[in-house]
C-alpha cells in the first residue's frame, strides 16, 4: 500500500495494528486506573519493545512514538486535564525515555528469547525510572535539588515503576506471544524480526 511517497508492506500494517490496538487499550484502561494502586500499569513499555523488535529503521521509532502521542492526547482529554493538551510539562523527558526504550527493543531484535524479553523489560523500566524522575526532581518543589533529593524522588517512584514493569511483562507477553503465534498463519510475517 502506498500513502504519499511512502510504501507500506502488509507486515508493517500488521505490526502497526498490534501497536494501535494496545495504545487504544491503554486509553480504555487509563480512565479507570489513574488514581488507583495500579497507576502506571500501562502497556507503553511493551509498545516500545515491540516496535523496536519488529519495525525496521525509523519506523521502529516513528510509529510507537506516534501511538504514544495520540494515546496521550486522548488521555489528557479524558483523564488528566479534561481538555485537548498536545504537549504537557515534561513530555520531552517521557518521549526521550520512550525512544531509549525502543533502542532496547532494537538490541533485543537479534536474539528474541524469554530471558532477553525479561532483561529488556527490566532495562526499559530502569531507563524510564531514571530519565523521567530527573524531570520530576528538577521541576517539583517536593524534592531539593541535591543528590539526597534525587534519591528521595527515585524512592517515591518505586511503586509506579514496579507497576510499569508488571505492565511491560504482561502486555509484552501478550503482544510478542500473539505476534509470534500469528507468524505460523501469515506467511508474510515469518521473516519479520528475524
Amino acid at each position: 500500500m502506498k500513502i504519499g511517497r511512502y510504501t507500506f508492506k502488509l507486515t508493517d500494517l500488521i505490526i502497526l495494528l498490534f501497536i494501535v490496538a494496545i495504545a487504544a487499550w491503554r486509553v480504555m484502561i487509563g480512565t479507570d486506573m489513574e488514581n488507583s494502586a495500579m497507576a502506571n500499569f500501562t502497556p507503553i513499555g511493551a509498545m516500545a519493545l515491540f516496535g523496536g523488535v519488529y519495525f525496521t529503521r525509523m519506523k521502529s521509532f516513528a510509529f510507537p512514538l506516534l501511538a504514544l502521542w495520540l494515546s496521550d492526547i486522548l488521555l489528557n482529554r479524558l483523564v488528566f486535564y479534561g481538555e485537548w493538551v498536545f504537549f504537557y510539562d515534561g513530555f520531552l523527558w517521557v518521549y526521550g525515555a520512550f525512544a531509549l526504550m525502543v533502542l532496547v527493543g532494537k538490541w533485543m531484535q537479534a536474539n528474541k528469547s524469554v530471558a532477553k524479553f525479561v532483561s529488556s523489560s527490566v532495562a526499559i523500566v530502569f531507563i524510564h525510572w531514571i530519565v523521567t524522575d530527573i524531570c520530576v526532581w528538577l521541576s517539583s518543589p517536593l524534592y531539593p535539588l541535591t543528590l539526597e533529593g534525587f534519591i528521595l524522588c527515585l524512592i517515591a517512584a518505586i511503586p509506579f515503576e514496579l507497576n510499569l514493569l508488571a505492565g511491560t511483562l504482561i502486555y509484552g507477553s501478550v503482544m510478542f506471544g500473539a505476534f509470534e503465534w500469528s507468524k505460523k498463519y501469515v506467511p508474510e510475517l515469518q521473516t519479520v524480526g528475524n
